[in-house]
């Protein structure tokens, strides 16, 4: 009995092992990506509530025409989200009729004022819809500012990577109003992010990993 025990805890400890590597290994190789360098860019685009729906449209209307499909992700209690999404896609298919998008809707991750520990099972709750949504959408991107939304989405995206079956670029862009310290979404993506951009140069000289170009949405 204590042989067999010995033996699960040394095959836990090497699956472990393994998935960090694997973890590692995924992670590093996407910064070497470039989005568009070889055709369309399936986008997941994840859209928060209020202003980080706002700031996210104001970004999406840099991208080229190379960013589709466009897939919408928003929280199943965001009511104003949808409504901005459409406005913004009719108004982009006056100069593009080949334009594509879709919106999907997944359980929030966490509410404002929501207690820490009833948050870890929202989010889990979150990830069990994630998970099926990212595998099916097989994206080339993940790309969110903020809202708590994107964790698990960025964790489905992940383990696409992690299981070898397709790596998925995670694009975090850091909200106009953080200055000096990271959101919690933030600081949650930052070690797993292929490009994290901040807004203010005090947030790049404090995460040297972070990409600074000055105001960007």
């Amino acid at each position: 009995m204590a042989f067999l025990l010995e033996v699960v805890v040394f095959a836990v400890l090497l699956l472990c092992l393994l998935f960090i590597i694997r973890l590692y290994i995924v992670v590093k190789t996407g910064s070497k990506c470039r989005p568009g360098a070889k055709g369309p860019v399936a986008v997941v685009v994840v859209a928060g509530s209020g202003g980080h729906t706002s700031e996210i449209l104001r970004l999406m209307e840099c991208l080229s025409a190379a960013y589709m499909p466009r897939h919408y992700v928003i929280a199943d209690t965001d009511r104003m989200s949808e409504e901005k999404i459409c406005a913004f896609e009719s108004s982009k298919q006056h100069s593009d009729p080949e334009s594509q998008f879709t919106i999907c809707r997944i359980p929030r991750s966490r509410e404002v004022h929501q207690s820490w520990s009833s948050s870890v099972i929202s989010t889990l709750n979150a990830l069990r819809y994630s998970l099926p949504l990212v595998f099916r959408l097989r994206p080339d991107m993940v790309l969110c500012n903020g809202p708590g939304t994107c964790v698990p989405l960025c964790v489905a995206g992940l383990l696409l990577g992690i299981l070898g079956m397709k790596k998925v670029l995670i694009v975090y862009v850091e909200s106009i109003c953080r200055v000096r310290t990271l959101s919690l979404t933030g600081k949650i993506l930052y070690p797993i992010s292929d490009y994290f951009f901040v807004q203010w140069s005090p947030l790049r000289d404090k995460y040297p990993k972070s990409i600074f170009l000055g105001r960007i949405v």
